[in-house]
C-alpha cells in the first residue's frame, strides 16, 4: 500500500489515539487538520467520533473548516459524531450541521439503556466501504443520538428502533459505530476506506 496522508479533523474530540493506532497498522501518515491549508494536503480525511455536536460545529466554524469540508472532493469518513455532523441538523445542542447528507440527528427516546453502548449487529449494503465483509457484521457503538433511515443509508442497525449505521453521499462516508474499536471487521472498514473509497 502506498503511503497516504490521512488528515484527522480537529474539533476538540476525544478518541484520536485509537484512530491513529488503527491507521498506523496500514502504514499511512496521519496528521491533525486545523486549517483549510492542512485539509487540502490530505489524500483522505477523517472526522473522529466522541464529542458534542454543537461544540463541534462551533469549533469547525471558528477554525474556518466548515466550508472547506463542505466543498472538498477529498474522500472523507465521519465516525460516530462525525457521521451525525454530515447531516442537516442535530438535536444535541439544537445545532445546524454540515448539510452534506439529507438527515437530522435525534436523541434516543426508548426504554433500553442510553447511551447505546456495546456490540450490535449491522446490516450492510453492497458498497466499497464493506468489501470483504458479510451481509451482517458486529460492530461497537457508544452513542445517545441516532439518525433515522434516509436516502444516504448504506447500513442499518437496531436498538429497539431501526437507525442508520452507515451513509454515503458522493465522496463523503459515515459510520455510526466505531470501526477503530471493532476488532478485525472494523479494521477492514478502515482499510477499505483507505484503499477503495
Amino acid at each position: 500500500m502506498s503511503r497516504l496522508n490521512i488528515g484527522i479533523i480537529q474539533y476538540g474530540a476525544g478518541n484520536q489515539a485509537s484512530i491513529r493506532n488503527a491507521l498506523d497498522k496500514f502504514g499511512v501518515n496521519a496528521f491533525p487538520v486545523s486549517t483549510k491549508e492542512e485539509l487540502n494536503k490530505a489524500d483522505k480525511l477523517i472526522i473522529p467520533g466522541v464529542g458534542h455536536a454543537k461544540k463541534a460545529m462551533q469549533q469547525l466554524n471558528s477554525l474556518g473548516l466548515t466550508e472547506a469540508i463542505i466543498q472538498t472532493d477529498i474522500p472523507l469518513l465521519g465516525i460516530c459524531l462525525g457521521m451525525q455532523l454530515l447531516g442537516r441538523f442535530s438535536a444535541e445542542g439544537s445545532t445546524s450541521c454540515l448539510n452534506i447528507c439529507d438527515y437530522e440527528t435525534h436523541k434516543f427516546g426508548i426504554k433500553l439503556k442510553i447511551p447505546h453502548m456495546g456490540w450490535n449487529m449491522v446490516k450492510l449494503a453492497d458498497a466499497p466501504l464493506f468489501y470483504k465483509l458479510g451481509e451482517s457484521e458486529w460492530f461497537y457503538y457508544v452513542h445517545s443520538y441516532y439518525v433515522p433511515k434516509s436516502a444516504n443509508t448504506i447500513a442499518t442497525s437496531n436498538y429497539e428502533i431501526d437507525f442508520i449505521a452507515a451513509v454515503r453521499q458522493n465522496n463523503f462516508w459515515g459510520v455510526q459505530f466505531h470501526p477503530e474499536k471493532s476488532g478485525e471487521k472494523g479494521l477492514q472498514i478502515i482499510k477499505n476506506f483507505i484503499e477503495l473509497c
